[in-house]
């Protein structure tokens, strides 16, 4: 069960150590982009291309969903990146239902870990796997596997790390559920003072506010990149930034004041030093680099 590529990643990995997928769920088809065309999950788009067979329900509870799933007689379900799940579904399976997080849990249940491990300065991540419960994030830890975040490492980067390594980790996984080979430990028993949350990004997350010192306006951007992108106003447009350089120093200007040579560099100040845009979009423009960018606008 799931939508985006982080979750090909996993069936991929699971086709190719040979299980027997009897089924992929993953959400229906819908219009996306400028011309609203139909547009079929990532996910779909890898079990057509291996004949895989589909199941894209409206609504998980709906009873003719649930009688075709339990038609397929599955062992064990697997979710990566996909929907809640009702305990009609999640509790189907003899084996049960695992899922795949993008965090070392207990720390960012939620649904964008990898964001909030950047935005919040963390210098580690990491992918879970556990068998599902009621609440959301909350089910027995079997494996967890950690990865370093490196000072200049974006979301978008993080993400295609976590995606290699976590299909792996599935797949040893479910190869050790399948022997019978592993050990629950419940989330309650792991030592943690402050327990840090993953919630959903909206727009007004993504803006940036200068008013704070330069390490968190740079841990902003490359938190919220390449997606959804953290944004500031300029000329009174939308003005997305992808990638920055950060810089300590002595500012002379107030925070979200630019300085620019109108040809090479373009740099917003904070609190206590700047940053030096590299890659942005202008609303209704094309993604490109600063230079190219300012042959192009005249601030």
């Amino acid at each position: 069960m799931g939508t985006p590529d982080f979750a090909v990643a996993s069936l991929d990995a699971l086709v190719k150590a040979g299980f027997d997928i009897v089924g992929v769920i993953t959400t229906p088809d819908k219009p996306a982009g400028r011309g609203q065309k139909i547009q079929e999950s990532a996910v779909k788009k890898y079990a057509k291309e291996h004949h895989l067979y589909i199941l894209q329900p409206e609504k998980l509870k709906a009873p003719e969903f649930l009688k075709e799933l339990k038609a397929l007689e599955a062992d064990l379900q697997v979710v990566v990146a996909f929907r809640m799940l009702p305990e009609a579904v999640w509790n189907m399976p003899k084996l049960g239902t695992i899922n795949l997080h993008a965090s070392l849990l207990p720390q960012y249940r939620g649904a964008a870990p990898i964001n909030w491990a950047i935005l919040n300065g963390e210098k580690e991540s990491g992918v879970t796997t556990f068998f599902l419960k009621h609440e959301i994030d909350t089910g027995d830890i079997l494996f967890y596997e950690k990865v370093d975040i490196t000072d200049d490492m974006t979301a978008g980067q993080l993400h295609d790390e976590l995606m290699l390594i976590g299909a792996k980790l599935l797949t040893e996984t479910v190869k050790a559920i399948k022997e019978g080979n592993y050990e629950e430990k419940p989330q309650d028993e792991f030592d943690i003072a402050v327990l840090k949350h993953a919630p959903k990004i909206f727009k007004d997350d993504c803006k940036i506010n200068w008013n704070q010192p330069v390490q968190k306006v740079y841990n902003h951007i490359r938190g919220l990149s390449p997606y959804p992108a953290a944004f500031t106003y300029l000329q009174d447009k939308t003005f997305k930034i992808f990638t920055g350089l950060k810089e300590n120093a002595t500012v002379n200007i107030q925070p979200g004041e630019y300085l620019t040579d109108g040809k090479t560099f373009l740099k917003f100040a904070a609190l206590d030093g700047y940053i030096s845009v590299k890659e942005i979009q202008l609303e209704g423009k094309k993604r490109m680099q600063i230079d190219e960018f300012l042959r192009g606008v005249k601030l």
